[in-house]
């Protein structure tokens, strides 16, 4: 595909956004031992495997990802320009793609033809320009995830709304989702996608992929970011399904050295799976389950949630000296130091 076409020179003008919009509420996640990964990986070339034990500080964890409502309030105040903004396009999921932007549409990702590059779409027009657009800044969008956002967006976004705010690592990530449940659960809720009467608890692809989408979850494309209700016993919504979310870690950080392509080593991780996941196509709505992306590729189904240092930042004592089971730390303190941005990605693996 295409790489990165030039910025623009000026940012286009920042909306209105109402005052009385605040960040999502911050959910405290206990620190201690926890697990990453799992021994059962559906798709082994993920790293989703091996199990490793983990032990992480407390820190706090928005309870929903963050909304249009939130994003337009940043952009207010800051005058910020997304990756998709200054690059003029972004990736939008062709069935969703707005008549104008699927006739003016000129390229596609090779094997995952459903995604077309379309110019001017971005957070304010997540299904491209034309007429009757969906408009992220109107009052109708304005609970839905913010989406068209990259990495290094998701990064500002964090460390604007939250004192200490920042992407969660992948081991935080998957251990507020557990939230203290069976490791080899692959669901924030249980071992089942559906939950008991076949409640679905998750916004992900009904009917077969890509051309038809039942919406038997109630929802065909993005929901709320607080739709379907909380997915786990901390009260986390979404952290499965609906949009994929950003965490601050990287490909190469789970590959032994030189076991994987080398220009995708510095891709940055991404997890939950989105609504256009489907067990044919995605099954990445697990857990353990993870994608990749260049830090400044955008996509219609790409959010993310922050996260924050909690009150006491202390960390559990380790177990008695010379216990070989005892598991390694992991710091949830501070992101990774900013990457090259190497360039948008069309390697589909936006889905």
């Amino acid at each position: 595909g295409d790489q990165a076409c030039a910025a623009h020179d000026d940012p286009p003008t920042a909306p209105a956004a109402r005052e009385d919009i605040a960040p999502a509420a911050l959910v405290d996640v206990p620190g201690g031992p926890g697990v990453q990964g799992t021994d059962t990986p559906l798709i082994p070339a993920d790293l989703e495997g091996p199990s490793r034990p983990t032990l992480l500080r407390p820190f706090r964890l928005g309870s929903t990802e963050v909304s249009n409502a939130q994003f337009a309030r940043f952009v207010a105040a800051t005058g910020y320009a997304t990756d998709a903004e200054r690059y003029g396009w972004s990736f939008v999921f062709a069935g969703h793609a707005t008549p104008e932007a699927d006739a003016r549409a000129t390229q596609s990702v090779q094997g995952a033809e459903w995604w077309l590059r379309v110019d001017g779409a971005s957070w304010r027009l997540p299904a491209g320009p034309g007429a009757g657009a969906p408009d992220g800044q109107s009052e109708a969008m304005a609970d839905y995830p913010v989406v068209h956002v990259s990495w290094r967006d998701a990064r500002a976004y964090c460390a604007y709304a939250y004192p200490g705010g920042r992407l969660p690592t992948e081991a935080e990530w998957e251990h507020a989702a557990r939230a203290g449940a069976d490791p080899a659960w692959h669901y924030p809720w249980g071992p089942k996608l559906r939950g008991p009467q076949g409640r679905h608890r998750c916004n992900v692809w009904q009917g077969r992929f890509p051309g038809e989408d039942t919406g038997a979850d109630g929802h065909r494309g993005p929901a709320p970011v607080d739709a379907l209700g909380p997915q786990n016993a901390l009260g986390l919504m979404n952290m499965v399904g609906n949009v994929w979310e950003w965490v601050d870690g990287r490909r190469a950080d789970a590959e032994p050295a030189g076991a994987g392509p080398a220009a995708f080593a510095q891709d940055r991780v991404k997890k939950g799976g989105s609504f256009l996941c489907h067990r044919s196509y995605c099954r990445r709505y697990r857990i353990p389950a993870r994608a990749f992306s260049s830090d400044d590729s955008s996509t219609s189904n790409n959010g993310f949630r922050c996260a924050a240092p909690a009150a006491a930042d202390t960390i559990p004592a380790p177990r008695a000296a010379g216990d070989s089971s005892a598991p390694r730390a992991v710091e949830g303190a501070g992101a990774s130091p900013e990457g090259a941005g190497g360039g948008k990605a069309a390697d589909g693996s936006a889905a």
